[in-house]
């Protein structure tokens, strides 16, 4: 059976409606590469540089009714992002993680744009000064990078380091923001 692009349309909006979908996602295009953006009816609930089964991922921790759906909201305040226009994202977000990664991630968000900090003064922030490598932890697993600026967080000599969406894709938020790596 053929459903018409008109006839899916409906069907999307309907369920949006009656509040029968856990999670919206939709997959854009971004100078750091394709995006997996996804959404409860709390807020933003994840973005991912790899798209290829996040929509499992997603079902698995938000709940199982997932819908491809355009996230207007994220994506202007992403485009406005990259265009230099937004410095702070004032989108809602649904964070379910651990409270110690509750905790980090709201000091991460914090840091200012054009700015970058180490791991070792966020564990500081955090009242963990010895906590420099579960901070790294944390980074690595930002279900929501970008808006939770993971990017920002550098060695304590002034390298990189890793980050989920290569070093290249942070080398470019570190400079779309102006940002100078000396500390």
């Amino acid at each position: 059976m053929n459903v018409t692009p008109e006839l899916d349309t409906r069907f999307r909006a309907a369920a949006l409606r009656e509040g029968l979908v856990d999670v919206r996602y939709d997959i854009v295009d971004s100078p750091v590469g394709e995006l997996f953006l996804a959404s409860t009816p709390l807020g933003l609930c994840r973005i991912s540089y790899t798209p290829e089964g996040q929509d499992e991922v997603v079902a698995r921790t938000f709940g199982a009714r997932v819908l491809r759906s355009p996230l207007d909201e994220v994506r202007r305040e992403l485009d406005e992002y990259f265009e230099g226009r937004r410095q702070e994202f004032e989108l809602r977000l649904d964070l379910r993680v651990a409270p110690f990664h509750e905790e980090v991630l709201r000091e991460l968000a914090r840091v200012p744009y054009g700015r970058v900090d180490t791991y070792g003064h966020l564990a500081a922030l955090v009242g963990r000064p010895r906590a420099a490598r579960a901070i790294g932890t944390v980074m690595n697993r930002n279900p929501i990078p970008i808006v939770l600026p993971c990017h920002r967080i550098i060695g304590a000599n002034g390298s990189l380091t890793g980050y989920g969406g290569g070093l290249p894709a942070k080398r470019l938020l570190l400079e779309l923001e102006g940002a100078t790596l000396a500390l």
